[in-house]
C-alpha cells in the first residue's frame, strides 16, 4: 500500500521516516547524512564509532566501498602499464599536447590525464587502387598500382594529419594522374611502366613530406594497364596495327643492314680501283718522260743508229698486235719448214699485252721473225 493511503501506515510516518505531527516535517538534513557518512568511513578505516547503533548498519557498506575502490585501482594500474615491442613505438599525450615517444620496454602512463597511440614503425603495409585516366595522347587507359609503405615519424602520424591513410591515397591518386597524364599511352602499355613507378613513388614522397604525414614510400609497384572494356576491341586493333608497324620497320632495318654495308664495299671497291687507275696512269706517265729524255740523249749521241732503233721498235709492236705472219727464207733454200701459225698466234696474243712495249716480247720467237725479216729487207735496200 502507499504510505498515506487509509490504514496502510499505522505508524502514521512520512515517507523520510517522521511521522506525522512529529518533530521532522521534511527530508532528512543533510549535514546528518554527511556526518553519518563520516563516522562510517572512519570505523572503517579505524576511528571510532560514536554510535554503536549505526556501527552495525554502515560498517558492510563501508567495507564494499573499500573494496571497490581498491579493485579501480588494480584496473587503473594495469591499464595504466603498458609494453612496447621492439617493432613498435608510443606517443604519450599529455592533456592533449604532445609528451613523449617512448620506445621498446616497459613504461606507464596517467589517464584519463594522457593518451597512449602506440603503432608498428617497421611494419611494411600496402593497399591496391586503380582507377580510369587519360594518357598524353588522349587515351583513356585504366591502370592499377600497389603502394607500399611504412611509419617513419610516429608523432607527425599522430598529430600532423588527421586520418594520414587516406591522405596518402589521395596523395596516390594525384601523383599516378599526373605521371599518367604526361606519358604516351604505348609507354603506359608496354615498357615505360618501371619509369612510370619511380616518377610516382618521387612524386607522392614529396606530397607526403609536404603534408608531415609521418609515412615513407618504400616501393611503388604498377601492374599491367589496360583500355576499359567499352573500348578493348577497338584497342586491341590499335595494339595490332601497331605490331605490324613495328614488324615493317624492323624488317626494313634488317634490308638495309643487308643492302647498305654492300653497297659501301661496292663504293670502296671502285674508289680503290680508281685510285689505282690513277697510280698507273701517273706511274706510266712518269716512266715514258723519264723513257723519252733518256732517248733525247742517246739520240744526241747517235742519231742514225737510235733512228734506226725506233723504226725497228715501232715496227715490233705493230706487228706484234696483227694476226698475219710473214715468212721469208735466204737465197738459195727451197725446203720450206713446217710452222705452227695457230700456236705461235695463240702464243703471241697471250704473252703480248698492247700495254707491254715491244722491246719486252723479243724474246717470241713469232714476234722476232718478222723483225728481222724487216731488218734485212732494210738493209738489202740500203745495200742498192
Amino acid at each position: 500500500m502507499a504510505w498515506n493511503e487509509p490504514g496502510g501506515n499505522s505508524n502514521n510516518q512520512d515517507p523520510w521516516g517522521g511521522r506525522k505531527g512529529g518533530d521532522r516535517k521534511g527530508p532528512p538534513d543533510l549535514d546528518e547524512a554527511f556526518r553519518k557518512l563520516q563516522e562510517s568511513l572512519g570505523g572503517l578505516f579505524g576511528g571510532g564509532n560514536k554510535r554503536g547503533a549505526d556501527s552495525d548498519g554502515s560498517g558492510g557498506g563501508m567495507l564494499l566501498l573499500g573494496v571497490g575502490l581498491l579493485v579501480g585501482a588494480v584496473l587503473w594500474l594495469v591499464s595504466a602499464v603498458y609494453t612496447v615491442d621492439a617493432q613498435e613505438q608510443a606517443v604519450i599525450l599529455r592533456l592533449g599536447k604532445y609528451q613523449t615517444t617512448e620506445g621498446n620496454g616497459l613504461h606507464i602512463y596517467f589517464p584519463p590525464f594522457e593518451k597512449k597511440y602506440q603503432e608498428n614503425v617497421t611494419r611494411e603495409r600496402s593497399y591496391t587502387q586503380q582507377g580510369q585516366m587519360l594518357t598524353q595522347d588522349e587515351n583513356i587507359v585504366e591502370v592499377p598500382l600497389t603502394v607500399q609503405y611504412k611509419i617513419s615519424n610516429l608523432e607527425d602520424f599522430v598529430l600532423k594529419v588527421a586520418n594520414p591513410e587516406i591522405s596518402l591515397q589521395q596523395a596516390t591518386e594525384s601523383a599516378l594522374r599526373h605521371v599518367v597524364g604526361s606519358t604516351a599511352m604505348d609507354q603506359v602499355l608496354t615498357e615505360g611502366r618501371v619509369l612510370m613507378a619511380s616518377e610516382i613513388k618521387e612524386r607522392l614522397q614529396r606530397y607526403l613530406d609536404n603534408y608531415k604525414t609521418g609515412i615513407t614510400v618504400t616501393q611503388v609497384n604498377v601492374q599491367s594497364a589496360a583500355a576499359p572494356r567499352e573500348v578493348q576491341e577497338a584497342f586491341d586493333d590499335v595494339i595490332r596495327a601497331r605490331e605490324d608497324e613495328q614488324r615493317e620497320k624492323n624488317q626494313a632495318e634488317t634490308y638495309a643492314n643487308g643492302v647498305v654495308p654492300e653497297a659501301r664495299g661496292q663504293a670502296q671497291r671502285i674508289l680503290e680501283d680508281a685510285n689505282g687507275y690513277r697510280e698507273e696512269v701517273v706511274s706510266r706517265a712518269k716512266g715514258e718522260a723519264d723513257r723519252f729524255t733518256k732517248l733525247v740523249t742517246e739520240y744526241r749521241k747517235a742519231p742514225e743508229i737510235t733512228r734506226q732503233r725506233l723504226y725497228l721498235d715501232t715496227l715490233q709492236e705493230v706487228f706484234s698486235n696483227t694476226s698475219k705472219v710473214l715468212v721469208t727464207g735466204d737465197k738459195g733454200q727451197n725446203n720450206l719448214l713446217y710452222l705452227p701459225l695457230d700456236k705461235m698466234i695463240e702464243g703471241r696474243g697471250a704473252n703480248v699485252s698492247p700495254a707491254v712495249p715491244a722491246a719486252n716480247a723479243g724474246s717470241d720467237s713469232g714476234a722476232r721473225m718478222p723483225v728481222e725479216a724487216a731488218a734485212r729487207d732494210l738493209r738489202s735496200r740500203e745495200s742498192r
